[in-house]
């Protein structure tokens, strides 16, 4: 978020481009309006040599988010960036396009009757989550006002691993967060965990397909399982929202035989990012129900200036149209097959890396990208050294990598792990030269005296002794 804050901020600076003298004949300033405009050319450079400094995105192994696309998607992006998505009068086709793709989720997602389902394109699965958060706890208040019950302490039931946005969701609308935390071993939400935290005033349980903090998916089948047992016992009507935000891209293609989905009949919404695993640029979310029975009919607006009366349900009202038909391009340029052949050298991809990783003896890999194309690994308990991952992260950023080190939610803040985002881009070529970094950087720390009792064996593969 931009904040305008004083500081040491000098508010009269000014951006004087080394090509000034051609285009440009005096300072620009930084946080003021130039009293005059610039050609176009002058303006493209100076922007860009402001951004010049940030990381190659291509080497951002922190993100979920796309880096890459092929260049027929980013000139059909770049042609349809003018489409408002909200606009579906004016702009209908792409309007019959988001409604392809939300058909094809369902359809992927094993939506028990394609008729039924209904959903939206977003910006992104934060707002997903928000509009499915919104729908779980309108059904709660209709199901509990209709029962003659209080509707004034709704709660949500998650692990403490899940996304910020849902914190954001439950401050916002007044819902009590209610987080099963973690323990050692143990990183994600378990039906041990889940059921002490439900009661009549749950609005819904969230289960991960995919933590951000590991890459694993939660037990969605076993936690649906417990709801199920929970209700039948207490007579409650808890439901589940899946937040696939990158698993849900995942899933279908490598584990097509695992029940997580709509074949769930406690699963009433799922979300999932299509700017991750979705293989689109950001941003673009979408929000699948499983029924129009799920979707209460008073968070659907209808609106009438745009040209013709339009239901809408989003958080945002205008928004390009181009995510949306980059996703449909995506969908039909790569089939099922080929999202499934991405989605599998990625997940390859990270388990090499993971075993690679595994084999230096100074580091556990807790996730080796068997679940998500992702893997995070901490240091060896017992292990001698004189380094920290954090420090390992600033090492390898001088080099150009984004690899994040950070530390576990409260009950485990003690544990810090790297972690390293597999997307498509990230090939096995790109992996060597990650590993072959990270080798340095150990070599680097051994002779600084800044590390434990390092060697290296006839192969040249550093490794640690206890």
């Amino acid at each position: 978020m931009a904040r305008a804050s004083k500081g040491d901020v000098d508010y009269d600076a000014k951006l004087v481009p080394v090509y000034g003298s051609r285009d440009v004949t005096q300072g620009i300033p930084k946080y003021a309006l130039p009293e005059e405009g610039m050609e176009a050319r002058s303006a493209y450079r100076l922007v860009m040599d402001e951004v010049l400094k940030e990381g190659n995105p291509r080497l951002n192994l922190a993100t979920f988010v796309t880096t890459w696309m092929e260049p027929e998607a980013k000139t059909l992006m770049a042609e349809t960036f003018d489409k408002n998505m909200i606009d579906k009068d004016e702009y209908p086709q792409t309007a019959e396009i988001e409604r392809r793709c939300v058909i094809m989720l369902g359809r992927l997602w094993r939506a028990p009757d394609i008729s039924r389902i209904i959903g939206c394109s977003t910006t992104g699965s934060s707002e997903a989550c928000m509009l499915a958060g919104l729908a779980l706890k309108w059904k709660w208040r209709e199901r509990r006002r209709q029962a003659g019950k209080s509707t004034d302490r709704p709660n949500l039931v998650m692990g403490i691993n899940v996304q910020v946005c849902w914190e954001k969701f439950c401050r916002y609308w007044d819902v009590e967060m209610r987080l099963a935390p973690m323990e050692p071993g143990s990183y994600a939400l378990t039906p041990e965990k889940m059921l002490p935290f439900c009661d009549e005033n749950t609005i819904g349980v969230v289960a991960i397909l995919g933590s951000t903090f590991t890459g694993e998916y939660e037990p969605v089948s076993a936690l649906h399982d417990a709801l199920m047992e929970l209700n039948g016992r207490t007579g409650w009507d808890v439901p589940l929202h899946v937040d696939a935000a990158s698993g849900g891209m995942v899933a279908p293609f490598l584990e097509p035989d695992v029940a997580w989905d709509f074949r769930l009949p406690l699963v009433k919404s799922i979300n999932t990012s299509g700017h991750k695993y979705g293989l689109v640029y950001p941003g673009v979310g979408w929000a699948v129900w499983r029924d129009q029975e799920e979707l209460h009919e008073d968070l659907v607006f209808k609106v009438n200036y745009l040209g013709g009366e339009m239901p809408t349900f989003a958080l945002n009202f205008s928004r390009p149209g181009n995510q949306v038909l980059a996703q449909y391009y995506n969908f039909i340029r790569l089939g099922y097959e080929g999202y499934r052949r991405v989605q599998q050298a990625c997940r390859d991809v990270a388990q090499y890396i993971a075993g690679e990783l595994a084999g230096m003896n100074v580091f556990d890999v807790i996730h080796d990208g068997s679940d998500l194309p992702v893997l995070a690994w901490r240091i060896k308990d017992g292990v001698d050294v004189k380094f920290t991952l954090f420090e390992l992260s600033d090492r390898l950023r001088m080099t150009g990598w984004q690899v994040p080190a950070y530390s576990f939610p409260d009950n485990l803040t003690d544990v810090v792990v790297m972690r390293v985002v597999v997307r498509e881009g990230v090939s096995r070529d790109v992996a060597d030269m990650l590993l072959e970094d990270i080798h340095q950087a150990l070599r680097f720390f051994e002779s600084s005296g800044q590390s434990g009792q390092l060697h290296a064996s006839a192969g040249g593969e550093v490794a640690f002794h206890h």
